[in-house]
C-alpha cells in the first residue's frame, strides 16, 4: 500500500470526514491494521474484497438471481466459504430472514469447487456457517416440526399460531467425503413444564443444560432464529447464537453422532446436552429480566483469530449486543466463561452460568452511530484495535483500545446496486451481514495479484487514497469522462487530450468484452449486447480503470 506522509494525514482526514457520505469516510493509516476486508452485502450476489483505501481488489461474482444466506469466509489457501440462496423464496415451503440454501467452495478464480444444498419442504440451511480446522464445515439449519410433534413434546398450544414450529440444529458436512458425518439437534435436548402427559416433561429450573420449549419470543414457528456459530479448537467445542431467546449456547463436539442426539457421552460426559449458556437465565428458569446481559445478540466467537494465545482476550467470548439500549443503541460485549479445564466444565453458581456482568462492554463514541437492529459483527484485531460492522447501516468502523475512530466505511450499495458518492444512504438500503479483515501476509494473499480495481460506489472520492489516478497519469487524459452510469445501450467517453489510444472494458474477472481505438473528442461503445453487470473501462496500456454498471 502506498504510503501516506504524516504532514498531510490531517488535511486528508480532513476532506474525507467532511465529504463522503459512503464509501471511505475517515482513515489514519499508522493508527489502523492493515490489511484487506471482505464483505459480502445484502441484496447482491457477489463478494467484495477491498485494501483500507476503499478500492476492491478482488471480487467472487455470481448469477443476478443469487442472494447471500449470510456468510462468507476466505481460506488460508485462498479459496472462498460462502452461503448463498436463490432471490426468489416466494414458493420455498421454509423461509425467514437469514434463509439460506447452499454452502459452496470456489477457488481464488471463482471456479466453483464444491456445493452443498439443504433447502426442502422439511429442512433449510441458515445465516452462518463454520470452517473447521480438517476442512469440514458446519451449518446452521432449520428442520419443520407438524403441530402434532410439536404437541407431542410438549409445546404450548397457544405458542403454535403458525401451526408448525421450526427447530434448529446443526450439520457437520464433509467436502471431502461430500457427506454429513455429524449432527446435533436441539429437538434432542429439551425439557417443558406445561403438559405432565407429554414427553419431555420436568421442572425447567432444574435442568439448565436443556430448552425449555415453552420459553419463546412469540409463537411464531422460528422459535430460535440461530444466527451465529463458531469453532474453538482447542476444547472441541461449538458456540452458537439465539437472538430470539437472547441466549448464547456451547455444545461438546466430541460426541459421535449418536452421543450428540443422548445425554451423555464426549469429553463433557453430557452428550449432545448445552455445557454452557448465557445472557438471559429467565430462559431456563432462573433469575429476572433485571439478570438478563444479552440483548438480540449476533456475531458470536471466540477471540482468537489472529490473536496469539498470550493475548488477554484470547479465549473469551465477544457478540454484538444489538438491542442492549433498545432502540437507541448497540454495544459490543465481552465475556470470560467461568470454564474449569479441570472438571472440563462450566461451573454453575446459585443454578446459573455466569458470568454475571461483562469483561468489556463498549460501543462507538457517538453512541447514537452504532444501532442496528440486527446482522452486525466485531472482530479483534492484533493491534488491540477492534473491527466492528453495525450492519443495518452498513457502517463499518475500526475503533482503538482508547475508544478512538481509525477508519470507516460505508458500503456504498443501495438495493445491491452501487450508489453514487455524494448521497445519502439510510438505514437499511445497504444491508451487511458481517465485515471480515485479513492481515496482509495472511496466507490467501501470497503470489495473488492486489493491485486496486475500482472503488464499489460510481463517481468516487479518490483523494485520500489516489491510486487509481497516480501522479504522471492525471495529466495524460484531463477531465476524463465515462457516462452514462449505469448504462443499458452506450458509453460515451471523452477527455481533453485527443491521443489515440485504446480502450478496452473486462469484467470482473479480467476477460476482455469490449475493445475501442479511440481517436476523436469523443467516441462510443456499444454495451447493449452485454449482460447486466459491473465491468472496468481501462484506458490505454497504464492504471487508469473506472469501475462501470451495465444495466
Amino acid at each position: 500500500m502506498r504510503k501516506i506522509y504524516p504532514l498531510f494525514i490531517f488535511l486528508y482526514t480532513f476532506v474525507l470526514q467532511a465529504q463522503p457520505t459512503m464509501g471511505l469516510l475517515s482513515y489514519e493509516p499508522e493508527k489502523t491494521y492493515e490489511g484487506y476486508n471482505l464483505i459480502y452485502p445484502h441484496n447482491q450476489p457477489n463478494v467484495y474484497l477491498f485494501n483500507n483505501c476503499g478500492e476492491v481488489v478482488h471480487v467472487w461474482e455470481d448469477s443476478i438471481d443469487i442472494r447471500p444466506g449470510n456468510t462468507a469466509y476466505l481460506q488460508p489457501d485462498g479459496r472462498l466459504v460462502k452461503a448463498k440462496r436463490p432471490n426468489v423464496v416466494v414458493n420455498d415451503r421454509i423461509w425467514a430472514g437469514g434463509g439460506g440454501a447452499t454452502v459452496e467452495i470456489r477457488d481464488w478464480e471463482n471456479n466453483l469447487e464444491w456445493s452443498f444444498t439443504l433447502n426442502n419442504d422439511t429442512a433449510r440451511l441458515h445465516h452462518d456457517i463454520e470452517v473447521l480446522p480438517n476442512g469440514n464445515i458446519l451449518m446452521i439449519a432449520w428442520e419443520l416440526k407438524t403441530v402434532e410433534e410439536a404437541i407431542e413434546a410438549g409445546r404450548d398450544t397457544a405458542l403454535l399460531q403458525d401451526s408448525e414450529l421450526w427447530a434448529d440444529f446443526i450439520l457437520e458436512v464433509s467436502p471431502a467425503l461430500d457427506s454429513i458425518i455429524w449432527e446435533w439437534h436441539v429437538w434432542d435436548h429439551m425439557i417443558q413444564d406445561y403438559d405432565s402427559t407429554k414427553a419431555n416433561y420436568g421442572v425447567v429450573a432444574d435442568h439448565p443444560q436443556l430448552f425449555n420449549l415453552n420459553f419463546v419470543r412469540d409463537g411464531t414457528a422460528n422459535w430460535m432464529h440461530s444466527n451465529a456459530i463458531a469453532f474453538n479448537a482447542d476444547l472441541n467445542q461449538i458456540v452458537v447464537s439465539s437472538p430470539f431467546l437472547s441466549e448464547i449456547y456451547i455444545i461438546d463436539h466430541s460426541t459421535t453422532r449418536s452421543q450428540a442426539a443422548s445425554h451423555v457421552g464426549g469429553l463433557s460426559g453430557r452428550g449432545g446436552d448445552l455445557m454452557y449458556r448465557w445472557g438471559n437465565p429467565q430462559a431456563y428458569g432462573q433469575g429476572t429480566a433485571d439478570d438478563q446481559r444479552s440483548f438480540f445478540q449476533h456475531d458470536v466467537h471466540w477471540l482468537e483469530q489472529f490473536v496469539a494465545p498470550s493475548h488477554p482476550q484470547y479465549g473469551k467470548l465477544a457478540l454484538f449486543n444489538n438491542e442492549f439500549a433498545e432502540g437507541s443503541y448497540s454495544q459490543i460485549s465481552v465475556i470470560q466463561p467461568p470454564w474449569d479445564m479441570y472438571s472440563w466444565a462450566y461451573t454453575l453458581e446459585n443454578g446459573k452460568w455466569g458470568p454475571a456482568n461483562y469483561d468489556l462492554n463498549f460501543g462507538h463514541p457517538d453512541t447514537l452511530k452504532m444501532y442496528s437492529s440486527g446482522l452486525s459483527s466485531v472482530q479483534l484485531l492484533s493491534n488491540n484495535n477492534y473491527l466492528i460492522c453495525s450492519g443495518r447501516d452498513g457502517y463499518s468502523f475500526e475503533l482503538t483500545p482508547d475508544q478512538e475512530v481509525v477508519w470507516e466505511y460505508k458500503t456504498p450499495l443501495r438495493g445491491g446496486n452501487c450508489a453514487t458518492q455524494g448521497d445519502t444512504l439510510i438505514a437499511n438500503e445497504n444491508q451487511t451481514f458481517r465485515i471480515k479483515r485479513y492481515p496482509v501476509d495472511y496466507a490467501a494473499f501470497e503470489g495473488r495479484d492486489l493491485t486496486p480495481l475500482f472503488y464499489l460506489e460510481l463517481n468516487p472520492d479518490s483523494t485520500f487514497c489516489d491510486m487509481i489516478l497516480p501522479v504522471g497519469e492525471v495529466g495524460r487524459y484531463q477531465d476524463l469522462q465515462i457516462y452514462p452510469n449505469p448504462a443499458s445501450t452506450q458509453l460515451n467517453i471523452s477527455w481533453k487530450t485527443s491521443a489515440a489510444v485504446d480502450v478496452r472494458i473486462f469484467d470482473l474477472q479480467s476477460r476482455l468484452m469490449k475493445t475501442l481505438h479511440r481517436s476523436s473528442a469523443q467516441d462510443v461503445i456499444d454495451v447493449s449486447d452485454m449482460a447486466p453487470g459491473l465491468y472496468l473501462v481501462k484506458i490505454g496500456n497504464g492504471p487508469i480503470q473506472k469501475l462501470v454498471v451495465t444495466r
